[in-house]
């Protein structure tokens, strides 16, 4: 009975149309992810973000984005996982610090602040990608490069769970192998998506609205990423590394869109 409830609730909130959408936008989001290794959130931010409020649009990625997440840092196995943690784990724990720091700013943010922050991070960043900078050798050897990466990785993960341009930048830049690349952005993301889980419990962005659509939307998401991880078997690194900055550009573009003429 409960169920049925909850499920009314989320019908009588956001109407059929919307949900059939939101199903589309996340087996998009789930295909592009299984394809790059990240940028779940960013597709499913600025898709739903352009038909639903920001924090259904927060709210309904959570779920999806953390079991894609343990899929992705687990695909390899657990001593894979381990170990790409222990050689990362200062960017790791920066990382899901801030997030914890950021996230309970969004509960009392206005709409168009999140989606232009979002917006303006997200198409910095891939603009950067696309002018051919990557940060020197040199400066990626250097602490602060991880530093900076994870606390702007963190700000973004806390706003909207998209934790992912800035540790892709810093990963491509290291010239770290794909599938390495792929499982650390799994395991960083997943726990930055556990923490954001709790959090958002307590705000209230997570609530008995917003729930429900962030459970249904999490087979759409497996099933996009079934068949993008088919894809991304089969792709070289550098068709890897164009395709992870066309997806950049697009989702920063969108969110930028959002926040202007929200």
């Amino acid at each position: 009975m409960g169920h049925h409830t909850m499920l009314d609730t989320l019908l009588s909130d956001i109407g059929p149309t919307a949900m059939v959408l939101a199903a589309l936008v996340m087996f998009t989001a789930g295909l592009v992810k299984g394809i790059v290794g990240f940028a779940l959130p960013m597709v499913a931010v600025s898709g739903l973000g352009s038909f639903l409020p920001a924090t259904y649009a927060v709210a309904g990625l959570l779920l999806p984005a953390l079991l894609t997440n343990i899929w992705q840092g687990l695909r390899d196995g657990p001593r894979a996982a381990f170990e790409t943690v222990m050689k990362w784990w200062r960017l790791t724990v920066i990382v899901v610090v801030v997030i914890g720091c950021v996230a309970p700013f969004v509960a009392i943010m206005s709409q168009q602040l999140l989606f232009l922050i979002l917006g303006v991070g997200v198409t910095g960043f891939t603009l950067l990608q696309l002018s051919g900078w990557t940060p020197s050798e040199a400066m990626v050897r250097h602490q602060v490069a991880e530093w900076l990466a994870g606390i702007f990785a963190g700000i973004f993960g806390g706003l909207a769970a998209v934790t992912g341009p800035p540790i892709v930048l810093y990963l491509l830049a290291s010239n770290v192998k794909k599938a390495e690349q792929v499982r650390l952005q799994g395991i960083i993301f997943f726990l930055g998506l556990a923490l954001l889980v709790v959090i958002h419990g307590q705000t209230g962005v997570l609530n008995a609205s917003t729930g429900p659509l962030s459970v249904l939307l999490i087979l759409p998401a497996f099933a996009g990423m079934a068949l993008g991880l088919w894809v991304q078997d089969r792709m070289d690194q550098v068709t890897f590394r164009r395709a992870t900055q066309i997806v950049l550009v697009i989702a920063g573009l969108n969110l930028l869109r959002r926040g202007i003429f929200a």
